[in-house]
């Protein structure tokens, strides 16, 4: 191999390596904003972090199908918790990418506010499956299944690692 073709192979193996790192950091940003989204009430915005077609299910609560589903949650039943005063933190996501598509796995945590105790208390915890799907307009949530980690196995399940493609 000559020093150009190595030097070719460097950049491409860079190249390749500096957009999954960025394919990342996109995901994990558009994690990182459901929260503000949902909590400033932002209906819109919420929903925008979905694929026109992405699902949304609240295990056992609550299945939503596509950005009008968002939308209507965010505008519905959600404005209680908004007004009581609460908070949707999520972790980092683990991320696994695999061309335009990509899964993860990651907790999220309900936090409210008890005025008569003048504290903030979690409510929920819950272990949270994606999936993502990359758009013309970026990586966009495609499915996100959420569920209390209330001691049901199947939940705490959605948290354990997966074998890598091709393992045992």
């Amino acid at each position: 191999m000559s020093e150009i073709e190595e030097l070719r192979a460097a950049v491409e193996m860079l190249a390749a390596r500096v957009r999954l790192l960025e394919d990342q950091v996109e995901i994990m940003q558009l994690v990182a904003q459901y929260g503000p989204a949902v909590d400033s009430g932002s209906a819109t915005a919420t929903a925008e972090l979905w694929t026109e077609e992405g699902t949304f299910d609240a295990v056992p609560h609550l299945r939503m199908r596509g950005r009008d589903a968002i939308v209507d949650m965010v505008n519905g039943g959600h404005q209680r918790l908004i007004q009581g005063g609460c908070g949707h933190v999520l972790t980092v996501p683990h991320i696994v990418i695999d061309g335009d598509q990509a899964t993860g796995r990651s907790y999220a945590l309900n936090i409210r506010w008890d005025a008569d105790a003048d504290r903030f208390w979690v409510a929920r915890v819950s272990a949270n499956t994606w999936r993502w799907t990359r758009t013309p307009h970026g990586w966009r949530i495609s499915e996100r299944v959420n569920a209390n980690l209330d001691g049901t196995p199947e939940h705490r399940a959605m948290l354990a690692p997966r074998p890598p493609a091709g393992g045992d």
